[in-house]
């Protein structure tokens, strides 16, 4: 296994930073023990950089010829091994090393074709695309996994996706640029690629889930057969008689949901850190209807559904995210280990430099918005968390405006996928 090469920077000119990653990229493929020929590279940068995207690519594709694929997007924050980037011009670069029959890059130019069989897919999104969510539920049907992992971009201007292929675009699309708004693109990968993904929630329930009884498009009107809002402000200890009181309690809160189909499976509606599972999907509390005594939510609402009225917890959010990173590590690491991965894996954090030992040859870090910097305890505490938990290793990444695992649109999320290195032939 080879480790990924990876860089990151900040620089209020883009050229800047670019040549400070290039310099990082390739001191890593001059050493010993990271991918010296990569030939797919995923590509974040913070909003700061979305007007220069096309020459940010351009300079990029230049300096390193041998890439001949990229994917990415860009975030109002981008992350990287052990730090985060928020609201300051930024970019960050992987290589990856993979066989070139195990991955294809997709877009709207290029799109995933049957003649490629697909186990999984990195997919970046535009959340203005009508219907996203339908769209991500199709690309994971087409996936022989059912598996799917990424985000939607988040920018305050040009929500822009990369997305450069190899094997070329679809015949009478016209020429392509690389640089994308709109629609999905990313990467679908092969049965040989192995990859490790989990999902983390950040939100805490504040009492027991209910049956939705009755509902009327995003509006739910009774849950366990009472009236949808009495139940909520039973729950949250208000009243509407003391209305800034009330409206203070309602917009901390959100509400969780899961589908009929999943509530077979108790052990995905909660975990052991008393948050949600992956199959509980967050959305937000849009409005009131008092005349019905119901609640509206930010997305279609069924009877059969469950919902529970939660809140964003830093704590929770904590234990979540070193519970998947614990999760990782035990599929990664076998019960008799040899000697080389258990002296990597008992280094301190100051001597856990990246190693191929821990089995990982790179990472893809996806979070929402909403939950980085202050929300972990301080500035790029949530990349501190994983570094600690795995090890320093190679990872990128950035904050979505909805994170995707599975066939899901989540919120309030993390998606941590490892690649294990386990494709080489």
């Amino acid at each position: 296994m080879k480790l990924f090469p990876y860089g990151h920077a900040t620089h209020p000119q883009w050229g800047m930073a670019a040549n400070l990653v290039l310099a990082q990229l390739r001191a890593q493929m001059a050493l010993h023990g990271y991918a010296s020929s990569p030939t797919l590279a995923l590509l974040y940068i913070t909003d700061h950089y979305a007007a220069h995207a096309q020459e940010i690519l351009e300079h990029l594709s230049a300096e390193l010829p041998e890439i001949t694929d990229w994917s990415g997007t860009v975030g109002v924050g981008i992350a990287s091994n052990n730090v985060e980037y928020f609201d300051e011009p930024a970019l960050a670069v992987m290589l990856c090393e993979l066989p070139g029959d195990q991955y294809r890059v997709f877009s709207g130019v290029a799109p995933l074709g049957l003649a490629f069989e697909a186990h999984t897919a990195l997919v970046h999104a535009d959340g203005h695309t009508p219907d996203v969510a339908e769209l991500i539920e199709e690309l994971a049907q087409r996936t022989d996994s059912g598996y799917v992992f990424g985000g939607l971009a988040s920018s305050r201007g040009a929500a822009v996706q990369f997305a450069v292929s190899g094997n070329g675009n679809v015949k009478g699309q016209g020429a392509a640029s690389g640089v994308f708004s709109g629609g999905l693109s990313g990467v679908a990968f092969g049965p040989e690629v192995a990859l490790v993904s989990r999902v983390t929630q950040g939100c805490l329930p504040i009492s027991r889930a209910h049956r939705v009884t009755s509902a009327e498009r995003n509006v739910v009107l009774t849950l366990d057969g009472e009236p949808a809002l009495e139940v909520m402000l039973r729950e949250l200890d208000v009243t509407l008689d003391e209305p800034r009181e009330a409206l203070q309690a309602v917009r901390a809160t959100l509400v969780g949901f899961t589908e009929p189909a999943a509530l077979a499976d108790a052990s995905q509606t909660v975990t052991r850190t008393g948050n949600f599972g992956p199959d509980v999907l967050v959305r937000h509390i849009i409005g009131l209807d008092p005349q019905r005594a119901g609640v509206a939510v930010a997305d279609g609402v069924t009877e059969g559904m469950e919902l529970a009225f939660c809140q964003r917890n830093v704590q929770a959010a904590r234990a979540d995210l070193m519970r998947i990173c614990a999760e990782i590590r035990e599929e990664l690491e076998p019960q008799e280990q040899a000697l080389e991965t258990a002296a990597a894996l008992a280094q301190s954090e100051a001597e856990a430099a990246p190693h191929a030992a821990r089995g990982i040859a790179g990472a893809i870090y996806v979070s929402c918005t909403g939950r980085g910097g202050a929300h972990f305890g301080g500035p790029s505490a949530e990349l501190q968390i994983i570094r600690r938990a795995l090890g320093d290793v190679p990872l990128v990444g950035f904050f979505a405006g909805g994170e995707i695992a599975r066939h899901h649109l989540y919120g309030y999320t993390g998606v941590l996928t490892v690649f294990t290195g386990k494709f080489s032939r």
